[in-house]
């Protein structure tokens, strides 16, 4: 059975970069929400719970806070910033508004090495960002840290098996963090480092099997890295059953579908169809403007097209999708608000005729990335840049016509090979160009012109939660608008977006 530490989010900006940091000390994590019950934690038994960070002060009305029975189920826990106030209110501790607050980097005093700072340096840059602060430890507490504006800068219960930090050891910005991290795991906790991307595979082959047995199964292939790593994890776990259906909707990037047909069908040697249905899509999308809509008609179509296909594969009773977990956290769920529904989680019709297998659904990008690659799948696919299921559907704001589709495609290539060039895309997690629905003036060759402008976007990330836009060098920019204006007709101006996420999104739509 594999281990489990629970994050329990009150709200914080941070709750996924938790859980990240715990995955990568080889420890399998999940997020959940701040009201599951007591009984539910227990019912699940994790191995560890550790409190996120959160917006509010605890001592305000309507305040996010713990089933007070999860402190009496023996199962360790670690309070981050809001999380370490939350135990410190709860458990008899004083918190309270000492007129200053901590923001950004700061110096910590280690005055205790009890399990979290064993053996660590006395002084630490670590992360903060407060204005409360812990005054008082609950009794049956040591105070282990501390700094200039949080007395209480870190706690620890250790027969309890409680603790709490008053910084962000999640962040970068904390170079101690992840050691932190890894004590409290390791020590306090007593996992072991045994979740990595082979025991991965071998636990989600069984699961496949045991899910889907002898029947047929048909997957939804993009071409992109999440279906393509669905795809080849499936065909392990059962080989011939699974048929890959790889719909044409004419929203890919310039030459893609070629490249999806001669790589799997050729060189994977997985069964594949090949269903060209651009006209479809084309045809549904007409005088559709609204991006939620347009990832429900593409939703609909692909699904549609899957059934059809079962003239193909009639006893096809499961579809394999390529569903990652930023996926389905912004397509929201019960406790998360809906940022934009996913055309594989939020856009499925309501009388969907297939059994969902989705066995990436709890990974992140970069771990798909491993998967692919223990896989066997080459790196042209594997570290291909994230492509959105709707395809260009979602990088054309207005509607989407085949002629909108011709210019991005022209404009989207420039800005890959010029990344390229530049040997600038194992940097970059996404790059595109992206094509708005105005028309601007302009001149060329002595004549007015009025064309579309055409919009870079590029950014880092880690997974896609969050991310920065990318400072490209002015040269490679200069490159790119050059030959866009000079090489695609129909555009005339070329801006870049320099906005981060949040707020924005990676994707315009």
């Amino acid at each position: 059975m594999t281990e489990t530490v629970l994050v329990v989010d009150f709200g914080a900006q941070y709750a996924q970069l938790i859980a990240r940091r715990v995955r990568e000390a080889h420890v399998y994590s999940e997020i959940v929400p701040h009201d599951i019950t007591a009984a539910e934690i227990a019912e699940r038994r994790p191995a560890a719970l550790i409190f996120s960070g959160g917006p509010k002060s605890v001592n305000v009305e309507g305040a996010p806070g713990i089933d007070p029975g999860v402190y009496d189920l023996d199962i360790p826990i670690l309070g981050i910033c809001y999380g370490a106030q939350l135990i410190a209110r709860d458990l008899g501790g004083t918190v309270s508004n000492t007129g200053r607050g901590e923001y950004g980097r700061c110096d910590l005093t280690v005055l205790g090495r009890e399990v979290l700072f064993d053996h660590d340096d006395a002084h630490q840059s670590v992360w903060m960002s407060h204005f409360d602060a812990i005054v008082e430890p609950p009794e049956g507490f040591v105070v282990t840290a501390a700094s200039a504006d949080a007395p209480v800068a870190a706690l620890e219960n250790e027969s309890r098996r409680i603790f709490g930090v008053q910084y962000h050891p999640e962040v970068a910005h904390t170079p101690r963090g992840q050691a932190l991290m890894e004590r409290f795991l390791y020590v306090a906790a007593g996992c072991t480092p045994s979740w990595t991307m082979d025991s991965f595979i071998d636990v989600a082959v069984q699961q496949i099997r045991e899910q889907v047995g002898g029947a047929r199964t048909i997957c939804a292939l993009s071409g992109g890295v999440d279906s393509a790593v669905a795809a080849a994890l499936v065909h392990r776990a059962i080989g011939d059953q699974l048929t890959c259906v790889f719909v044409d909707t004419g929203l890919m990037r310039k030459n893609e579908g070629d490249q999806v047909v001669e790589t799997f069908r050729r060189h994977q040697g997985i069964e594949l169809i090949h269903v060209e249905a651009a006209d479809r899509f084309f045809e549904g999308l007409a005088g559709v403007t609204e991006p939620e809509a347009k990832r429900k008609v593409i939703g609909e179509l692909f699904i549609r097209i899957f059934e059809d296909a079962k003239a193909s594969v009639p006893d096809a009773k499961f579809l394999v999708q390529g569903t990652l977990y930023p996926d389905v956290i912004e397509s929201g769920t019960k406790h998360a608000a809906k940022i934009k529904s996913h055309h594989n989680v939020g856009g499925l019709p309501d009388d969907f005729d297939f059994d969902l297998v989705e066995p990436l659904r709890a990974l992140f990008k970069d771990e798909v990335r491993q998967v692919g690659s223990q896989l066997g799948l080459p790196d042209e696919i594997v570290q291909r840049q994230p492509f959105p299921g709707p395809g260009l559907g979602v990088r054309i704001i207005g509607e989407v016509t085949p002629d909108k589709v011709a210019i991005l495609q022209e404009a989207d290539a420039i800005v890959r090979e010029e990344l390229h060039a530049a040997g600038l895309e194992r940097s970059i997690w996404q790059s595109f160009a992206v094509l708005p629905d105005i028309r601007s003036v302009g001149v060329m060759g002595d004549e007015r012109t009025y064309g579309y402008p055409a919009i870079i976007r590029a950014v880092t990330s880690d997974d896609a939660m969050t991310a920065d836009w990318a400072r490209l060098p002015y040269e490679v920019l200069e490159s790119m608008a050059s030959r866009i204006i000079n090489e695609v007709p129909g555009i005339n101006r070329v801006a870049y977006d320099i906005t981060s996420k949040p707020p924005g999104t990676i994707e315009w739509e």
